[in-house]
């Protein structure tokens, strides 16, 4: 829109609001307004309605939000709450919009007065990529803070992770200790300034900067980091760069020897590894984008986006996700990010170089060696990652929250659907059902997270990780510890898993202790259901589909012992109830059954009868008359309905992975061989329904039976899906007609896998009933916190 004509707008929109303030009573309130409506430009935003309106008055940010004051025309105040939400800024999430009658309004004019503080009942806003109008600035050799890698704005940059208490005011973030130059001040200190409150906000005269070191810690002389970065990446380095929420290992992902070097420093043999590009046009050529997946890349949360490899012949990018049918991508999102592949395209000067493809990609993985935390501080770096990185990118604005990227695939609306919950994303409030005490939730032992509600508000904190070593128990507490601090917040109860000995269970009778309040321990499988529920609005009755590796299962006659995984339910306020499970299979050698297919292969040959095939199928393993004996002796083999388990047995069966390199690794190459061999014509009778003292068993031993004689194994692949949907389809729509529940929730790690999740929700539609699945959290242990925390709040209110 040209200049000129943007005057005639506001000329015309002046016009109107005058005729409007003439035509309409005066009228004095105050208004408030709730959500994620601070470190956004909320204020200004506000400031510029008001003016445009002329309404007198005031605005500032508290505890509970933002508080506005106004006195003028009862239409242009009216006029003044409908856009609040309806033009609010792009980072802003308004939940609520109130307005009362107020005496007087002191003062003409309309002012921004400093915060005021009090009980907290805000949230804070997530981290941003980088807005469109700094990349301009960046890119702009006559701007000042052109090429500054800290650029930001009141629509972009850092929030979350560098924010310590509420409200949002800088001297409660990591930049407290950067004194604003006066030229910085101005743009903070001006309402009409993009800048406004921006709490971030610096240039290279005031704010932190970027140095090189090497190996040991050691500071680089250089005249320029990106450029010698960039010089260090195309010589196959490896880079340990400092982002948002923390650092990250980069090399680059057309080389791969550099690759390979970083697998073998990282000791992560085959589990895949992101990719980020300068932007979509840059991945065109290895994978395919559509247009929700596109909108999701470009968004200001910029997670990593699951994408389907181009079909060709040779691997496009050899080491980085081998023998998978998707690669994880993102696009930038530090200006450090856009300043490398700026400096890989020559430093062009026209902005079109952003929306053309660019030959650099990265490999951008999280730097937590060990499975352990994320890596956030400068001597922390040195002393974890020394053996790993060549060249450090350090910075001196510190980092206080650390938090990974968020990993999800594009739902057909464009939503996200969330295989890990954090960076773009955390600490965004969900919305329960209903409001009730305030629980601490505390997650599982895999995929951590951690839950606490405040109202009908759930605040489901950043993944942290499996909890298998001592660094990211600690991160737990700490987590727990930071929500509690930013939120105000002193919970009434402490939710946590059903297993007594892992510790987020521990810590939770700690902390129920520590603060006099109960302590309740609601079933694994209850919680994944749940967690879907909380997040849809639904207080029950629905039929669960519960499918995942492991979770400790109820303590009753029928299944003592029996690792729980392949569960139909019935949920509602009063809790859950067992209908059905998977046919249980042997987990021969315990816990090392889930890291080797073939061993579950062995568990499936033995239920069928064919406990002399074993040795004879599986004769490369050393381990495979042993595990014959074992099965055959019922000796370290007890039993599991876990739906994760009999993945790995149509794995084994079919030859696709014997030993797993990391979690889910079968799983993920089954259904990569069925994506590419395409549909297939379920036959009948490899799946059938008994009942038993437990309810309804699904048996899928015939379907085992056929898979052990299948010699195309993408063609199995297939079979395996399309059956297994089938019959999971077929098991809870007929739960739901007994039972007269219409409503079917499908949760647990195994709806991870995109294809059986869609043809499993397509057959329970087309039996007429309503499917709900997690969009707001992710469906794997890492929701497990959220549907803990409301099937806590249900119990607490059933019982007040």
């Amino acid at each position: 829109m040209s200049s000129p004509r943007r005057t005639r707008i506001f000329e015309r929109l002046l016009i109107m609001n005058s005729a409007v303030a003439a035509s309409s009573p005066p009228q004095t309130r105050r208004i408030r307004v709730r959500g994620l409506v601070q470190g956004v430009g909320f204020r200004p935003f506000v400031f510029r309605l008001a003016t445009e309106l002329r309404l007198d008055g005031c605005v500032f940010n508290d505890g509970d939000g933002v508080q506005i004051d106004v006195a003028g025309a009862q239409a242009a105040i009216a006029a003044l709450i409908e856009r609040l939400r309806s033009e609010a800024p792009p980072l802003a999430r308004v939940t609520q919009v109130e307005s009362a009658p107020i005496a007087q309004v002191p003062a003409a004019g309309f002012r921004i007065v400093e915060s005021r503080h009090g009980i907290v009942r805000t949230g804070i806003t997530p981290d941003a990529a980088v807005c469109a109008a700094c990349l301009d600035e960046l890119f702009a050799p006559t701007d000042r803070r052109h090429r500054y890698p800290f650029i930001n704005c009141a629509h972009c940059g850092p929030r979350f992770t560098i924010t310590g208490a509420l409200p949002y005011d800088r001297p409660h973030t990591s930049m407290a200790r950067f004194a604003q130059c006066p030229a910085c001040q101005r743009e903070y200190d001006d309402p009409l300034d993009r800048r406004f409150h921006a709490q971030p906000n610096a240039c290279p005269v005031c704010g932190p900067h970027l140095w090189l070191a090497d190996a040991a810690g050691r500071r680089v002389d250089t005249d320029d980091v990106i450029a010698a970065t960039l010089a260090a990446l195309r010589a196959g380095r490896i880079v340990a760069l400092k982002g948002l929420g923390g650092f990250q290992l980069v090399c680059d992902a057309r080389q791969p020897e550099a690759v390979t070097r970083l697998r073998q420093r990282k000791q992560r043999d085959e589990k895949p590894f992101a990719v980020m590009a300068a932007n979509v046009a840059s991945l065109r050529d290895v994978v395919w984008v559509d247009g929700p997946a596109e909108a999701l890349l470009e968004s200001a949360a910029a997670p990593i986006v699951l994408l389907p490899f181009c079909e060709r012949a040779a691997d496009p990018l050899p080491g980085i996700a081998p023998g998978l049918a998707e690669l994880g991508a993102l696009l930038p999102t530090a200006p450090s990010h856009w300043l490398l592949f700026h400096e890989a395209a020559g430093r062009p000067a026209v902005r079109d170089w952003r929306h053309q493809p660019q030959m650099l990609l990265l490999v951008m993985t999280s730097a937590n060696p060990g499975g352990e935390p994320l890596v956030i501080d400068n001597d922390e770096a040195v002393a974890r990652l020394g053996g790993i990185a060549d060249l450090f990118v350090m910075h001196d604005r510190d980092i206080l929250i650390r938090c990974d990227d968020s990993v999800v695939r594009a739902a057909d609306d464009g939503a996200p659907l969330f295989i890990r919950r954090a960076r773009g994303y955390t600490p965004a409030p969900i919305a329960l059902p209903a409001a009730g005490p305030s629980v601490l939730a505390l997650g599982g032992f895999l995929k951590n997270t951690c839950c606490l509600t405040r109202g009908a508000q759930a605040f489901l904190s950043q993944h942290i990780g499996d909890l298998d070593n001592a660094a990211s128990c600690e991160a737990l507490e700490q987590t727990v510890e930071h929500l509690q601090c930013v939120l105000e917040l002193r919970p009434q109860a402490i939710a946590h898993d059903l297993h007594p000995d892992v510790f987020g269970s521990r810590l939770a009778l700690r902390l129920a202790d520590e603060l006099g309040v109960p302590a309740l321990a609601i079933q694994h499988h209850h919680a994944h259901i749940a967690a879907v529920c909380a997040e849809h609005g639904e207080r029950g009755p629905v039929i669960g589909l519960a499918l995942d590796g492991v979770g400790h299962g109820l303590d009753d006659a029928f299944d003592t012992g029996v690792v729980w995984g392949g569960e139909l339910l019935r949920i509602d306020a009063l809790g859950a109830a067992r209908l059905g499970h998977l046919q249980p299979l042997a987990l021969p050698g315990g816990d090392r059954a889930a890291r080797e297919p073939w061993r579950m292969a062995a568990a499936a040959l033995y239920a069928l009868g064919s406990h002399d095939e074993i040795a004879r199928r599986f004769a490369r393993q050393p381990g495979a008359a042993p595990v014959a004996a074992m099965l055959a002796g019922g000796l370290r083999v007890p039993p599991t309905t876990s739906a994760g388990r009999w993945f790995d047995a149509a794995a084994g069966l079919l030859g696709v992975c014997d030993v797993m390199n990391f979690e889910g690794q079968a799983a993920m190459r089954l259904e990569a061989l069925a994506r590419r061999h395409g549909a297939v014509v379920v036959e009948p009778g490899l799946a059938r329904l008994r009942e038993s003292d437990a309810g309804t068993v699904l048996d899928l031993l015939p379907l085992a039976a056929r898979l052990a004689d299948e010699r195309d194994a993408a063609r199995g692949a297939a079979l395996f899906h399309a059956v297994l949907a089938q019959a999971l389809a077929d098991w809870a729509a007929a739960a739901a007609a007994i039972s007269g529940v219409a409503t079917v929730a499908l949760g647990g790690g195994v709806f991870l896998n995109a294809t059986l999740s869609r043809q499993v929700q397509m057959l329970l539609r087309a039996r007429g009933l309503r499917v709900l699945t997690a969009r707001q959290a992710p469906v794997n242990d890492g929701g497990l916190s959220l549907g803990q925390a409301w099937a806590a709040i249900q119990q607490l209110m059933q019982g007040a």
